[in-house]
């Protein structure tokens, strides 16, 4: 499967967490630390337009969205689900894909370098709307190989390392490294059936 077909799969994932959001809880807290639902959604939604900038070569200069920013939700309106859905990137061209891009900590890269970047962001905000959520397993490896060798560790980006508990599995595993905290009950292998796989 190549990179695009895996980026359609985790936005797919994203917007089944998002669509089964309840009216009540877009302003509560999400699991990103300061950030509402609302403000989670408003910053995925940044990150499909800025991928539709860098794609096309024009600028985006709206910065409400980006990492650590404070009010994120200001981008997904009062209607969070229809704003991601209107803004999400499904294709892109070969050209589009080989345009380079300067990005702070990662240097020069093709945008197709960014699409996993970008999977590693809605496998982990998927579970920050919803602690709950089983993320495919090859989406995670996906996730955990990203961040492995390209993780920024500074406010507004990835917290610190966090020790998995004991017997955790992938997804535990990929999301402390990402400075998630997970239940131990809900992380550990065999506390729970499996999400869907490829």
């Amino acid at each position: 499967m190549d990179t695009m077909d895996l980026y359609r799969r985790a936005q797919d994932e994203f917007d089944a967490v998002l669509a089964a959001v309840r009216d009540d809880r877009w302003d509560t807290p999400s699991a990103c630390a300061e950030w509402s639902v609302r403000d989670v959604a408003g910053h995925v939604v940044w990150g499909q337009r800025q991928l539709r900038a860098w794609a096309s070569g024009e600028d985006y200069a709206e910065t409400a969205g980006a990492p650590g920013a404070p009010h994120p939700a200001v981008l997904a309106a009062t209607d969070p689900v229809g704003t991601w859905r209107a803004a999400s990137v499904r294709t892109l061209t070969e050209t589009e894909l080989g345009r380079p891009v300067s990005l702070p900590g990662l240097g020069e890269v093709p945008v197709a370098g960014i699409v996993p970047l970008l999977i590693t962001d809605l496998v982990a905000h998927s579970w920050d709307v919803d602690q709950d959520v089983r993320l495919p397993s090859d989406l995670v490896a996906v996730a955990f190989e990203w961040a492995r060798a390209n993780v920024v560790r500074r406010p507004g980006f990835f917290g610190p390392e966090l020790e998995p508990p004991a017997g955790a599995d992938e997804q535990t595993r990929m999301l402390a490294f990402l400075g998630r905290r997970v239940p131990v009950a809900a992380g550990v292998s065999g506390s729970r059936p499996g999400g869907s796989q490829e």
